[in-house]
């Protein structure tokens, strides 16, 4: 459309006619500066890579417990904690993964991009979004291709996301479209709502693993993997518990987390918080 908008005006100026300049929208929008973890997430070849490399990763990790049948799955049960935990049993249940939604298997980068040039989130703006925004979403890179290499496998892909229950039919249309689907509320998509917990997702996960062998669970936060890392207030509490000896050795083998510095519980902490007091530097003092 731009291409025909300029061959246009060519003819119009040879042809001696003058219209007034205007500055193109897409000038506009190029000149806001966007957030650097906006730059990062939704523009950087290096999250792309580390996302890819990440679905590779899981890809070939599922691959091994296809081959051979795991006893238990990577959900933890009702009565574990971090230091000890316990894994609901796989039984005979058929395989699963399950993954969250947003920032894990696709990008939005409509409702970003408003937030980048200025809108500010609500959730009734963003139930705005998950109803009118099917189209403005892409798959995270690497996703639709490790989601079809899964299901080729036989493993049931899953979806368990904070998105509103009430947006159901618009959230399987959303992740059809970008190539992620099939999804079907209630059995292979679950969302806030659809049980007494809010935003917590162990309850939705709970009753994922009830019916499948979960052989990975994949996710931008690690609510995504269970509750008991956001009940963690204090930043360093919170990163240290993700070392726990008894847990340590799931990252990369049953958990997986894909990059998302833009949004979340992981996007807090003062300088106290983030910088060690005997790590901190500061420029020695010119010799005079």
């Amino acid at each position: 459309m731009r291409a025909f908008s300029a061959i246009a005006l060519g003819a119009l100026a040879l042809a001696g006619c003058t219209t007034a300049a205007t500055r193109p929208a897409s000038t506009e929008a190029a000149a806001q500066p966007v957030p650097a973890g906006m730059q990062y997430l939704y523009g950087s070849a290096e999250a792309a890579a580390l996302t890819r490399g990440q679905w590779r990763d899981l890809v070939a990790y599922v691959g091994q417990k296809v081959r051979n049948r795991p006893a238990n799955s990577v959900v933890l049960t009702p009565g574990a904690t971090l230091a000890n935990p316990q894994y609901v049993s796989c039984g005979d249940k058929p395989f699963a993964a399950v993954f969250d939604a947003d920032e894990t298997v696709l990008l939005n980068y409509g409702f970003e991009s408003w937030q980048a040039a200025g809108g500010k989130f609500t959730p009734d703006r963003w139930s705005q979004w998950e109803r009118t925004g099917i189209d403005k979403v892409e798959p995270t890179p690497g996703a639709a291709d490790a989601l079809r290499q899964l299901r080729a496998m036989g493993v049931t892909i899953v979806f368990n996301t904070n998105r509103n229950a009430a947006n159901a039919a618009y959230t399987e249309q959303a992740l059809d479209r970008a190539g992620l689907g099939p999804a079907k509320h209630g059995e292979t998509l679950f969302l806030q709502g659809d049980d007494a917990t809010g935003g917590h997702k162990d309850g939705r996960r709970a009753t994922i693993a009830a019916r499948y062998c979960v052989l990975a669970l994949g996710g931008d936060q690690l609510g995504d993997i269970s509750d008991r890392f956001n009940a963690i207030s204090d930043v360093a509490t919170r990163r240290a518990a993700v070392a726990t000896p008894a847990i340590a050795s799931n990252w990369g083998a049953g958990w997986f987390v894909f990059p998302n510095p833009v949004y979340g519980p992981q996007i807090k902490g003062g300088m106290d918080d983030v910088f060690p007091r005997d790590k901190r530097w500061n420029p020695p003092a010119e010799e005079k």
